[in-house]
This record gives structure tokens, C-alpha cells and sequence, in this order.
């Protein structure tokens, strides 16, 4: 099970996380392990297609990936680099680690 506030691995009978110190409540902690999205796959999407906000589609986050899709289209291919650098920054942990819903992101 994950923490639902830092996203680290939790023992299935704690009350508190040790990581972070949030109290674990059956209803806030994840357990989806194989419908968890892989931050790999979301990183080398932004850098391959970041242009077109694939990486964003693919973690539910649909409304700045439509405004990537824009920016790209106006400023002619340039505003692609806003997805390569979130590729990048995805694939460092420093962003988007969770997706839409929540969920932290898996590493493999």
C-alpha cells in the first residue's frame, strides 16, 4: 500500500506514515499496483511527443495537455520544448509525481 500524501510504500496494518508522518486511512491509501502509471513511460513520452502533451493524456491531466498541443501550434514547434523539459523533470522526480487521481506514479 502507498501513502496517499508522499507516496511511499506503507506497511498494510500502519496507522501513520513513516515517512512523512500522515495518519493512513484505508480510504486514502492506493493499493492499485497494476493500474498505477509508470513515470518511465510518462517521462520518455514528454520527451518523445511532449509537443503534443501525450505524457499529460497519459497521467489524466487532459486539460494542459490540450494547452500544450496550442502552444506548440502557435509559436510554430518552439513550445515543444515545454515537453521535453517535463519529460526530463519526470523522469528526475523533481514533477508529476502522481497522476490525475492521485495515485503516485510507479518506477518501472
Amino acid at each position: 500500500m502507498y501513502c496517499k500524501n508522499c507516496g511511499k510504500l506503507v506497511d498494510d496494518n500502519a496507522f501513520v506514515c513513516l515517512s512523512c508522518g500522515a495518519k493512513i486511512e484505508r480510504s486514502s491509501v492506493s493499493t492499485d499496483a497494476e493500474g498505477a502509471k509508470s513515470k518511465i513511460a510518462a517521462g520518455v513520452l514528454g520527451i518523445l511527443l511532449g509537443g503534443l502533451g501525450i505524457h499529460r493524456f497519459y497521467l489524466g491531466y487532459i486539460g494542459i495537455g490540450i494547452v500544450q498541443i496550442v502552444v506548440t501550434c502557435i509559436t510554430f514547434g518552439v513550445g515543444s520544448l515545454w515537453g521535453f523539459i517535463e519529460g526530463i523533470l519526470i523522469l528526475t522526480g523533481s514533477i508529476l509525481q502522481r497522476d490525475a487521481k492521485g495515485n503516485p506514479l510507479r518506477n518501472g
